[in-house]
């Protein structure tokens, strides 16, 4: 058995079929990312996160749920958690209480986004969301955009640690995405490869901060598919220098570091060279990413899911991938340590009453 399980995958439609049981059951898949296209309603959500945990208990479930346009369950009673900037805005508006009143207010407010937002998720058996964005808002990033609290890396910093605290108090970890920052350049990853030209001096002065005023608070970490050139050639998710270097030893996290979606655009050419979704995941795993995410690849066969998971054997007994023991420790602290209620008795439990009142 291996040690260490880095692949997440994804699944086809609103159940399990027998080729998504097959590929969960890989020991080298240790958890799923939930789309769109998996929900329907909270009672086939809630049996397709059941089903997933009947393969594999330790298989972590997770879901891009930030709130605002980057929302993936919206009907059926989840509500509308706002886009991050509103809190940004919120925190500018002091009205008729004095000085710092609309900060207090936004932090509050943060706190309550990141309860309900984590809640109403464990309610229905997700394990975890990717979440908070920690990128500044330059105003010329599209793909960012209102998904980012503010421009001022302070605001950032306090209005996530609060939404982190709420996601605590559900009993769901959380992600700080997209190390160094995104917010920087207009390109987006997902179509292109952006390139921040920009020094190593002033990004860690700016984009960077927040990582290093909340690094006894994240759990975990997602690089961005964004060239920095004059720190290194690769993208960050890609490169020791940035995930080493920096982030770990310079900046002292010591949580989970996900890579970004390998079948982003940002993540298909590497030293001037297209690779493909194995040597891509080699390379993030080799740079120091624990896990790895592949997403939208199991639609019309999911040949590219299982190319990836047979790549990744084939290289594990040749010798040129070795798991990691402490990236499994990580993967595993990302799971929930607490039962969470059912959707029901949520609905009616004072904290999550009290919350939705202080959402903006």
């Amino acid at each position: 058995m291996t040690p260490h399980a880095p692949l997440i995958i994804d699944v086809e439609g609103l159940s399990l079929t027998a080729v998504d049981r097959r590929r969960l059951k890989h020991p080298l898949v240790g958890g799923v990312t939930l789309f769109g296209r998996n929900w329907q309603d909270r009672e086939q959500l809630t049996k397709l996160c059941r089903a997933i945990k009947k393969v594999r208990r330790d298989l972590l479930i997770c879901v891009d749920h930030e709130g605002g346009r980057v929302q993936r369950f919206r009907t059926d009673g989840f509500t509308h958690i706002p886009a991050m900037r509103a809190l940004g805005e919120l925190w500018l508006n002091d009205g008729k209480r004095g000085e710092g009143a609309g900060a207090m207010q936004a932090t509050n407010a943060a706190t309550a986004c990141g309860f309900v937002l984590g809640a109403e998720l464990r309610a229905c058996g997700v394990d975890f969301s990717f979440t908070p964005v920690l990128d500044l808002d330059f105003g010329e990033s599209s793909v960012i955009g209102d998904r980012a609290f503010a421009r001022d890396p302070r605001v950032v910093s306090l209005l996530a640690k609060s939404l982190m605290h709420g996601l605590m108090q559900s009993g769901m970890a959380n992600c700080g995405k997209h190390f160094p920052g995104h917010g920087y350049v207009k390109a987006d990853s997902h179509v292109d490869i952006p390139v921040d030209k920009r020094s190593l001096k002033a990004i860690l002065a700016d984009d960077s901060a927040p990582y290093d005023w909340l690094s006894t608070t994240l759990c975990s970490v997602m690089p961005a598919h964004v060239i920095y050139p004059k720190v290194d050639a690769r993208p960050a998710g890609f490169s020791s220098k940035w995930l080493n270097d920096i982030l770990r030893t310079q900046l002292g996290f010591n949580g989970a570091i996900f890579s970004d979606d390998l079948s982003m655009a940002g993540a298909r050419l590497l030293d001037g060279k297209e690779v493909s979704f194995t040597e891509a995941a080699m390379a993030a795993l080799r740079a120091g990413c624990d896990m790895v995410l592949l997403c939208n690849q199991s639609l019309d066969g999911g040949q590219a899911v299982d190319a990836l998971i047979d790549g990744m054997t084939e290289a594990q007994l040749k010798g040129d991938w070795a798991p990691q023991e402490v990236s499994e420790e990580r993967r595993l602290a990302l799971l929930p340590r607490v039962a969470a209620p059912d959707w029901d008795s949520l609905m009616v439990q004072p904290e999550y009453m009290h919350a939705l009142d202080q959402l903006p």
